[in-house]
């Protein structure tokens, strides 16, 4: 890994990749194996967890989505609620560029937590000058 964030967040894109084992899934799987051997924290936004929740229900079942969830915290991935400052933070990405309002809620988590977005969704080019990325 050239880079070695010292924290992490993930967006839906991320993680779907590495369920549904798309090309970037494998790299998703070493950054995760990566931080949990050196204690880097990871997160999600809450809203980003319940886009992955749904795009794996449509897929399959909302059994097999809440299982996916699960194994989500299983490996170590947090979970974030967002508060009136990261939800502002959001908005204010979204107001200000052509992005899904999901994808602005994990760049404002990212900014929040001064993390790097780990991501291969090219939505979020448009952000390189305001959140660190980790593209995969």
């Amino acid at each position: 890994m050239t880079v070695r964030p010292q924290m992490i967040v993930f967006d839906s894109w991320a993680l779907i990749a590495y369920f549904e084992d798309e090309p970037a899934g494998q790299r998703i799987e070493e950054i995760i194996i990566d931080a949990n051997e050196r204690d880097i924290p990871m997160w999600m936004s809450v809203v980003n967890a319940g886009e992955v929740w749904y795009i794996v229900a449509r897929q399959t079942s909302h059994s097999e989505a809440d299982s996916t969830i699960a194994e989500l915290r299983s490996l170590g991935i947090h979970f974030e609620t967002p508060d009136w400052e990261a939800t502002r933070q959001a908005a204010v990405f979204k107001s200000k560029h052509k992005m899904s309002y999901a994808d602005a809620f994990a760049a404002a988590l990212s900014m929040q937590k001064n993390a790097h977005l780990v991501t291969g969704d090219n939505e979020f080019k448009q952000l390189e000058k305001e959140i660190k990325i980790l593209w995969v």
